[in-house]
């Protein structure tokens, strides 16, 4: 069973700027115009990522793409209330619920965060057979240019995380989840509609949460055929398989997971540490997510990792940081962004969604004003 969904305002596929003309030699996009690179893989003109015209160029050049997502989407749940007395049947904070909302989270989140940017996206991904499934279908289905298929198994849940907050603080989370692998119809079912959509997609992202979408075998075999087509792929991994995704255009931890996946104690940060990450991987470019710390980015043809600093402003809730810097990725890098130019805007984008409270998409005007800001202050 499929939730159904619209088409994006494009229709099916609207992109103007040909696979052909914009890809460079090894099958991948070369960005048109601003930023190019040298031989060894640095990119001559950087402060073109913070040049305000330049990032409108790039924005309106996001408005013709289509990104398809792949992952685990999930629903997001917000209970608010306060807090003014301690429970006497147990030493905890009694929350008085003043008000609920629900938003699309994980994958669903990113997909929304696409559309946000302006581009087109289709979400492939497994809900249960539930009223929860429903709420998300409606939600997503607010968005007309998120093309939905969720794909429904009644033998699972759909994902739901609850966040309880009191004075904008967050006081508990509890999960409904299945961490099991998709049953062989439902698994083939995603398969199929991923490997279809992909044909019609400028970039790709794959959204593990470690709720089984993703089988490493046939996400593999998808990121096989998005280099062949020359469409970007951005990974975003968690632990269980993190080994499992190689040859991404982009594969982008965070650093906790990355320690945890190498078995590490201390943070994975030297030129040699990331060069081995980035060849066991078979990636062409790696950028490891620091929160509060901003990120590092090894991309292909260099030695020495890059450091971007974070952007954020003020910090509300870090929940959804992750899933916006991978939208904002998947839309430039779509758009025919370098890799630097799209890292260095993706992290202005989780400088914004920190600020806001919850996971809330950011807008392509967000950040073209952020930008803006920042060029003002750096110039005054």
């Amino acid at each position: 069973m499929l939730w159904g969904g619209r088409h994006g305002p494009y229709g099916a596929r609207t992109t103007t700027v040909s696979r052909e003309a914009r890809t460079a030699p090894g099958g991948y996009p070369s960005p048109p115009g601003h930023a190019s690179r040298t031989s060894a893989g640095h990119v001559e003109n950087p402060a073109s990522a913070l040049d305000p015209s330049a990032v409108a160029d790039r924005l309106a050049r996001v408005a013709r793409v289509r990104v398809l997502v792949v992952g685990d989407a999930m629903l997001d749940r917000y209970v608010t209330g306060s807090v003014d007395r301690i429970s006497p049947e147990a030493p905890v904070p009694v929350v008085r619920v003043e008000g609920e909302r629900v938003a699309p989270g994980g994958a669903a989140n990113v997909a929304t965060g696409v559309a946000a940017l302006g581009a087109s996206c289709d979400l492939v991904s497994v809900v249960g057979g539930d009223t929860d499934a429903a709420v998300l279908g409606d939600l997503l289905g607010g968005w007309s240019s998120v093309r939905r298929d969720l794909v429904a198994d009644p033998d699972r849940p759909t994902t739901v995380k609850t966040r309880v907050l009191a004075r904008h603080q967050q006081m508990l989370r509890f999960d409904l989840e299945s961490s099991a692998p998709l049953a062989g119809g439902v698994r083939e079912a995603v398969r199929e509609r991923a490997l279809e959509r992909l044909a019609e997609a400028d970039a790709l992202a794959l959204v593990d949460y470690d709720k089984g979408t993703l089988d490493p075998d046939w996400a593999t075999d998808l990121l096989r055929e998005a280099a062949r087509r020359g469409v970007p792929a951005v990974v975003d991994p968690k632990l269980r398989n993190f080994f499992s995704f190689t040859g991404a255009h982009l594969f982008k931890p965070n650093a906790t997971e990355l320690a945890a996946a190498l078995g590490r104690e201390r943070p994975v940060r030297s030129a040699s540490e990331l060069a081995e990450v980035r060849r066991r991987m078979e990636c062409r470019n790696l950028l490891v997510t620091l929160g509060e710390e901003g990120m590092l980015l090894l991309e292909q043809g260099t030695e020495e990792p890059r450091r971007i600093p974070s952007r954020a402003r003020e910090v509300y809730d870090v929940s959804g940081a992750g899933d916006t810097v991978t939208a904002v990725l998947a839309g430039l890098l779509a758009a025919g962004a370098a890799v630097s130019e799209a890292c260095v805007l993706a992290n202005f984008a989780a400088g914004i969604e920190v600020s806001h409270l919850g996971a809330v998409p950011v807008d392509g005007r967000e950040l073209l004003a952020a930008i803006e800001e920042h060029c003002g202050h750096t110039e005054g």
